[in-house]
């Protein structure tokens, strides 16, 4: 109905609608081609990042850290993975659900899931796209906003679950 609306509108205010929509779809078509290197890059890197072992590392080595603010060890992998890819942070959290469906560890990294970004990718994506070099505070901004999302959940999970 919606999508209907749009078009009446368009073409009774004149506007050549299949020809736009061709457009618009070429620039999109454009604007993908350029991406498709730094999704790439980013990718890779977030495989070998987990296929060395590396990630299990960390979590090892952080987890005294983690357990002082109440996060289960577990979870860490997600909170590191999140702002990187967010299908590799789903690909964690859903092997996490389906070994522990009902458990509290599943509702954290769910709500560590909603309330991260991956932030790394949509900079990546977004500023490559338009060739910005200098991000000035973006990338700080992002994983400032990160690391709440994650303490929230840290705390707002076990009060909800």
């Amino acid at each position: 109905m919606l999508i209907c609306s749009f078009l009446l509108f368009g073409y009774f205010r004149g506007v050549k609608v299949y020809e736009t929509m061709t457009e618009g779809a070429k620039a999109g078509f454009e604007v993908a081609v350029r991406v498709i290197p730094f999704m790439v890059a980013i990718f890779v890197a977030i495989g070998m990042f987990r296929a060395s072992g590396a990630l299990d590392i960390m979590a090892t080595i952080l987890s005294p850290i983690t357990n002082l603010i109440g996060m289960p060890a577990e979870a860490l992998p997600m909170a590191l993975i999140r702002p990187l890819s967010g299908s590799g942070a789903f690909g964690i959290m859903s092997e996490i659900v389906t070994n522990e469906p009902l458990s509290f560890l599943s509702y954290l990294v769910s709500t560590m899931q909603g309330s991260t970004e991956t932030t790394f990718y949509v900079l990546a994506v977004y500023f490559g796209s338009v060739g910005i070099k200098k991000t000035r505070y973006a990338l700080s901004a992002a994983l400032c906003a990160d690391v709440v999302g994650i303490f929230t959940s840290v705390i707002i999970s076990p009060i909800i679950f």
